[in-house]
């Protein structure tokens, strides 16, 4: 489900033209077009109906999604269907809400918005970004981003990967570098090598007063571990996603000391839909020559 915005030009050049149906989020979805579909872009934080969809698509090649992340649409997905992330789509955006975070935590930007709402005038001193040690655990497209814009801020960046290779840290050396590093910042997809990562182990290596940054997925770090930390005001946290999420209005994260909650909007800024527009497009281009797909998830 995309808009014609989405649609690549000359499409009617190439050899073999690849048919594109164009639903709205709301509109009816017609079965016959269901039954001839072979590429299929569902909508970018769509609900799990739209990528129920899938099962209804006997002809279905290529799912694209619009998001980094695509264990939502495993379940869903067809034998023999091809799956393709948006690896690259979400970088600009999540790396500046990244940086976002951090500045607004460490210099209690947030704190600074409640108190206007109330005419309050709190002069203080508060930690800055400049000269601190930053943990980037996921070297990928996403925190490559997050680490060019973090350089110029005067601080020290770790990069930290699955595995050992030049100008990333392996995974083994976790335990050994968190207790030195002020911020640590979560950019790796969801897996099960992550799932739960952030446990209550993780978090004891955090040195006192560290802050952590998610922008991964809500389900890697650990929701009741990291409420004892914050609860204990030992570990400050800015999180764009949460677990469970959406995360309910009762919640005991929204009144936990120290912690800055945006509702995933990492990747949905102005910056996304020019970079979503160019990875379709080159995507169906490909398909109707013939040539291999980018982003394809094994």
């Amino acid at each position: 489900m995309i808009d014609l915005a989405l649609l690549p030009a000359g499409l009617g050049a190439v050899n073999t033209p690849v048919p594109v149906s164009v639903y709205s989020e709301d509109g009816e979805v017609d079965a016959g077009a269901l039954a001839e579909a072979t590429f299929f872009v569902p909508i970018y934080m769509g609900p799990p109906t739209n990528l129920a969809l899938m099962e209804r698509m006997p002809q279905l090649r290529v799912c694209q999604m619009l998001t980094a992340g695509f264990d939502n649409a495993l379940s869903h997905l067809p034998a023999g269907v091809i799956l393709c992330n948006a690896a690259g789509v979400h970088d600009a955006s999540t790396a500046e809400l990244a940086l976002g975070l951090i500045i607004a935590n460490l210099r209690g930007l947030d704190d600074a918005a409640r108190d206007m709402s109330q005419g309050v005038w709190r002069h203080r001193r508060l930690p800055a970004l400049a000269d601190k040690v930053v943990l980037v655990i996921g070297a990928g497209g996403v925190g490559q981003a997050i680490r060019q814009r973090l350089e110029p801020f005067e601080v020290e960046v770790i990069m930290m990967g699955r595995t050992a290779r030049a100008g990333v840290r392996g995974m083994a050396e976790l335990d050994a570098i968190l207790p030195t590093v002020d911020v640590v910042i979560l950019s790796v997809p969801l897996a099960a090598s992550t799932s739960g990562m952030v446990d209550a182990h993780f978090l004891a290596g955090m040195k006192d007063g560290a802050l952590l940054v998610n922008v991964a997925r809500g389900q890697v770090v650990q929701t009741d571990a990291l409420l004892a930390e914050l609860t204990r005001g030992r570990l400050r946290a800015s999180l764009d996603v949460t677990d469970p999420e959406p995360l309910p209005s009762d919640h005991q994260l929204w009144s936990a000391p120290g912690l800055l909650i945006s509702p995933h909007v990492g990747g949905n800024s102005s910056a996304f839909l020019p970079r979503a527009r160019r990875l379709v497009r080159e995507q169906l281009e490909r398909m109707a020559v013939g040539h291999e797909l980018v982003n394809r998830v094994s």
